[in-house]
């Protein structure tokens, strides 16, 4: 990897996209510093800091933002907004017939879809801002008020001023989002929440140092943070190992094409394939069922002091990250929206219709519905075995963390999977972009 970046800096044009990335990045970091006026900084600091041990959303949120969520800054929204429009909007391409007319009409209709996702985004965006304006108005730390202004016209303005900074900000982001996507390298909304993740990387360090004191200072733990501490980064690194190894795993699907005479020449006869990765859905299943679990927690933050004792307790505290339904319904959750993921991206039946149509088959498999319901019965295999996986790659630092009690490392699975799979996206097009410069074509 580090190879492929020395090679694409040496070439003036890419060297110009590599900058121009780095750019934005810097400019999205400026931005998730400057806080939004009307708040009590420290005293939000202090709420986020005890919100974030309890892994509802708003820590969740907190993750992608780079810790700009929690600081209330121009970037507190990241690009959830636009990821979530994103979701709705594919999800809706499928249900609704003009959507997926649309998406079948080529550069065009991706364009009018793109439009359609970018306004929805804002709307998702000003509805977000809006919560998350209120939690901070009802909300206080040490009985110091987060919100400036509570009461009167000053109020009102406050609001305005803050929600629109909200959403102003995950507008903006979105534009430096497709300036990247223009002028620089890699996928522009990719990249940004990859560097919103690196940002915590120093906090997940001095989490670490922590414990790493703890364990000489503490005479009750008998040191097992000397052991537990690079135990940890030995995880890391394993599931980083994994991670990359899967992701260029796939399932090659053999394809014969029959030869067929026109004029004086013959077409066809050669063999191919049909490959289908094993992390075909990437990290949407593990952002669909976190999303759904972390709603019980969130429920639970706004109520207070009334889920204190009781039924509401034992109830919450069962669908808390560490405890083991939320595990047991994370890992079914990932494997069912696995499996309806894949139902969206292949259709085994049009798959076989356009197998047909070329002339192509499928080594011992007859055509039509024989090979429709074999593509069907491998895209299933697949799809479990990528499920397992993806499983595994979230489960296990919550795991990790709830065995040692290492459980405020702010590194999950999604973050894991995010950072490498971008990585690995954007060194390919740094590869392909390469490649494409040298080949010298069959006229040179």
């Amino acid at each position: 990897m580090f190879k492929t970046i020395k090679n694409a800096w040496s070439i003036p044009d890419l060297r110009q996209k590599m900058l121009f990335t780095l750019f934005i990045i810097v400019v999205f970091r400026f931005g998730a510093a400057i806080p939004v006026p009307f708040l009590n900084t420290d005293a939000l600091k202090g709420l986020m800091t005890e919100v974030g041990k309890t892994g509802t959303a708003l820590s969740y949120l907190d993750m992608l933002s780079g810790g700009a969520f929690a600081n209330a800054t121009l970037f507190a929204m990241s690009v959830t907004p636009y990821i979530n429009s994103s979701i709705v909007i594919q999800l809706l391409t499928v249900a609704i017939p003009a959507l997926e007319r649309m998406a079948r009409e080529g550069e065009e209709g991706r364009k009018r879809l793109g439009a359609i996702t970018r306004y929805v985004a804002i709307v998702l965006a000003l509805i977000q801002g809006t919560s998350y304006y209120f939690y901070l108005r009802n909300s206080s730390y040490q009985g110091t008020p987060i919100a400036e202004y509570t009461h009167g016209w000053q109020a009102v303005f406050a609001a305005f001023v803050i929600i629109m900074t909200f959403t102003a900000g995950a507008a903006l982001m979105m534009w430096l989002g497709e300036q990247v996507n223009q002028f620089g390298i890699g996928n522009g909304i990719s990249i940004l929440l990859f560097a919103g993740i690196v940002a915590r990387m120093p906090h997940t360090i001095q989490t670490l140092g922590t414990f790493w004191q703890a364990a000489s200072q503490d005479p009750t733990s008998f040191g097992k943070y000397y052991f537990l501490v690079p135990m940890f980064a030995v995880l890391f690194l394993v599931i980083v190992w994994v991670i990359v190894f899967m992701y260029d795993a796939e399932r090659r699907i053999p394809v014969q094409y029959a030869k067929r005479v026109v004029g004086r020449k013959m077409y066809g006869g050669q063999s191919s394939h049909i490959p289908i990765k094993i992390g075909m859905s990437g990290v949407m299943p593990i952002i669909f069922a976190s999303s759904i679990l972390v709603i019980p927690s969130t429920i639970q933050l706004f109520m207070g002091d009334r889920v204190a004792t009781g039924f509401w307790r034992s109830f919450f505290d069962a669908f808390s990250s560490t405890g083991w339904l939320y595990s047991f319904l994370y890992f079914l959750l990932i494997i069912l929206f696995a499996y309806f993921y894949m139902t969206i991206q292949y259709n085994p039946i049009e798959m076989a219709n356009n197998l047909r149509q070329s002339n192509g088959t499928i080594p011992g498999i007859r055509p039509g519905k024989s090979t429709s319901d074999y593509i069907a019965r491998v895209l299933s295999k697949v799809t479990f075995i990528g499920s397992l996986f993806l499983a595994f790659i979230a489960l296990m630092p919550i795991i990790f963390g709830a065995t040692t009690g290492m459980s405020n490392l702010s590194v999950g699975g999604t973050s894991i999977l995010i950072l490498v799979g971008v990585a690995l996206e954007t060194v390919k097009q740094m590869e392909s972009q390469m490649m494409m410069r040298h080949y010298k074509g069959f006229l040179d």
